[in-house]
């Protein structure tokens, strides 16, 4: 019998498993029996996490240390401040190391009374942010956000820092490549060429390299797999991903070995490299389930068709596919499932104390999707070309909430995290009916547009069924600049939404972009003036400042002298190709301005500096950099008034 094992390659979110495998895994198991195969998932991802961060994990990266040290003797090593710290207190590390993590997973909260005292865990440079908000006046510099109570949050979060300087140690000493949540990106976001990857996987192996080879020996010794399939979401899981399979041929050549996800979906498409059939046997392109599907019927029986699916043949990459084959419809893909995941070790971290920031990196919500695609699907920054955003379908309420149960049944957790583009209200107005109506008890979370259709009373019934958070594209908060994203929304229709949202007791987060073609400084300067103010007026809870880029399947990279920009003359692509280097006729300096926009916007989301000018936060020392940025000309009652519009 055929087995396929599903993996997650590092690094990823560490609260929660990716939804890829669950997702293909719930849809697989519906036609094992029939076909005569077997399916399971495992994930990587958190094991090197959780290998890496113990005892023993901390005591290799020691030896490391040591090692690079010795083989420099002759020069006189400076080491960057998050090593020296570890260094300096190594043997705390090692003796707090697993318990922090225990903690983190939740399998030992009474350590969160050791951890509040501030003398259990070693202090590293991460936690210099905390004395930004100690004084005489204030000596304890989580009360501001925790109060007197919230202990475990507090201790969550000096545990998350504790994590963090971890983390940069091994980055800064032990491996460049390595962060929490992504490994290698620069290797792959849009690169030309596979050599940059290959030269790495062939390199010498560093300590994060050894541990994920083990890894991979011990998941493939465990499962004994005939098919692998890799998910590639983001540029941060693509040499993690090469290099199990990597580690996967040389252990058992034998093993096919698939690759698909949302990075190979943007960037891979003009793949004609075939080294990297080295690694891999197949690459499958958009929605996962037809796809593998139609592989494991081609590899059960050889007559059977692929469907778009890159293989190598006579040393040329080609892509089969057989147009008589669909993807399969939302009705269709079954409910995805957890199963063979080890839930209970998950972490939840709590890095930034700002409440919406914390749902992305803690508590373990289970994954779902209300419709595939966009049913927007406009924008012109968007890669609306592509089928995860142009092929809409849209599943029914009663099925979705059939799979919300089912998913409560496995996981005995109520939390779900919708992972829509971007959920149609009229799809959540009928889920939020249902829930009620079958007094389904839950909380969830997700991504919407700011339209009119989310009025007050909508806000209100979506929060009634279990919604707690909403996030949405602001972008850049200039209604010239919105119009020509075809964005479908005015600053004055959000500032209404998203206040009938917070009204509503549901936190906003709003997506926001600066740097889109034309836009000039004056333009930069006044959409920051009206974040201030729906800050201000309570309308968003949190948000996060995006440097635009231009992508190779938007309508701005395959169209770009209709929004008057120059594409700069491209290298020879046979890998990766995405992001698009342009010229901006205005000429303005976007990267010089998103400093000053992280700084207004980090203080907005503590309820700090509304008072301060906005241009301003570019120079805070009224230097001559100062000078150069204008004052805001937005009326500042422009938000104010919007809301009296809709009371009135």
């Amino acid at each position: 019998m055929l087995r396929v094992l599903l993996l997650t390659p590092p690094m990823i979110q560490l609260n929660t498993p990716y939804p890829a495998t669950a997702y293909l895994t719930g849809f697989l198991r519906a036609h094992q029996k029939r076909l005569g195969f077997q399916v399971s998932q495992a994930d990587p991802a958190l094991e090197l996490f959780l290998r890496l961060f113990s005892r023993e994990g901390l005591t290799r990266a020691v030896a490391a240390l040591a090692g690079k040290r010795a083989g420099k003797k002759s020069v006189r090593l400076k080491h960057p401040a998050s090593v020296a710290s570890f260094l300096a207190r190594a043997d705390d590390y090692l003796d707090t190391i697993d318990a922090a993590v225990r903690f983190l997973q939740g399998r030992d909260p009474e350590m969160a009374l050791r951890i509040v005292s501030r003398s259990f865990l070693p202090e590293g440079p991460r936690f210099a942010a905390l004395e930004q908000h100690h004084s005489d006046e204030h000596p304890d510099p989580l009360a501001w956000a925790f109060g007197d109570l919230g202990l475990e949050d507090r201790a969550r979060h000096l545990a998350s820092l504790y994590v963090d300087d971890l983390a940069d140690m091994i980055r800064d000493g032990v491996d460049a490549r390595f962060e929490l949540s992504r490994y290698g990106e620069r290797l792959a976001s849009s690169a030309p060429t596979f050599d940059p990857l290959r030269e790495a996987l062939e390199g010498p192996p560093t300590l994060v390299d050894a541990l994920l080879d083990e890894i991979t020996q011990e998941i493939c010794e465990r499962h004994r797999p005939d098919l692998v399939g890799l998910t590639v979401p983001f540029p941060g899981n693509v040499y993690g991903a090469f290099r199990i399979a990597r580690a996967l041929k040389a252990m058992a050549p034998e093993i096919q070995i698939a690759m698909g996800g949302g990075y190979v979906n943007t960037e891979l498409r003009q793949l004609s490299d075939p080294r990297v059939f080295d690694y891999i046997d197949f690459m499958t392109l958009d929605d996962g389930e037809r796809p593998i599907l139609a592989l494991i019927e081609h590899l059960l029986d050889g007559k059977k068709p692929l469907f778009r699916t890159f293989v190598r043949d006579q040393k040329k990459v080609v892509e089969r596919t057989d147009p008589s084959l669909h993807d399969v419809p939302m009705r269709d893909a079954g409910t995805p499932t957890y199963q063979g995941l080890p839930i209970d070790r998950y972490l939840s971290l709590f890095e930034m104390l700002n409440p919406m920031h914390r749902l992305w990196s803690s508590g373990r919500w289970n994954k779902l999707t209300v419709a595939r695609g966009c049913y927007w699907k406009k924008c012109s920054f968007c890669d609306i070309t592509l089928d995860y955003i142009a092929n809409y379908d849209l599943a029914s309420a009663d099925l979705l909430v059939d799979r919300i149960e089912a998913l409560i049944a496995e996981t005995g957790q109520s939390g779900f995290h919708f992972v829509d583009e971007a959920a149609p209200p009229a799809g959540l107005r009928a889920l939020a009916e249902r829930l009620i109506a079958r007094k389904v008890v839950c909380t969830w979370w997700g991504n919407i547009r700011f339209e009119k259709t989310f009025t007050p009373s909508l806000a209100q019934l979506l929060a009634r069924s279990g919604c707690v958070a909403l996030s949405g594209g602001l972008e850049v908060a200039s209604d010239r600049l919105l119009a020509r994203m075809e964005k479908g929304v005015t600053v004055a229709q959000v500032a209404r939404v998203t206040r009938a949202l917070t009204d509503a007791g549901i936190m906003v987060h709003a997506y926001l972009m600066y740097g889109f073609p034309t836009e000039t400084v004056q333009e930069t300067v006044d959409s920051l003036e009206r974040v201030r103010q729906l800050f201000a007026e309570g309308c968003m809870q949190s948000a996060f400042w995006h440097r635009f880029a231009a992508t190779a399947h938007s309508p701005i990279g395959q169209n770009p002298e209709l929004f008057g920009i120059r594409l700069h003359q491209e290298p020879k692509v046979t890998f990766a190709r995405n992001d698009l280097q342009f010229d901006d006729p205005t000429g303005c300096d976007h990267d010089r301005l998103g400093e000053g926009l992280r700084k207004a916007l980090y203080n907005y989301m503590h309820g700090l500096g509304f008072d301060v000018e906005v241009h301003d936060w570019f120079a805070p020392d009224g230097g001559k950099k100062a000078a150069k940025i204008p004052r805001a000309t937005v009326d500042p009652d422009f938000v104010s008034r919007a809301l009296r519009s809709q009371k009135e």
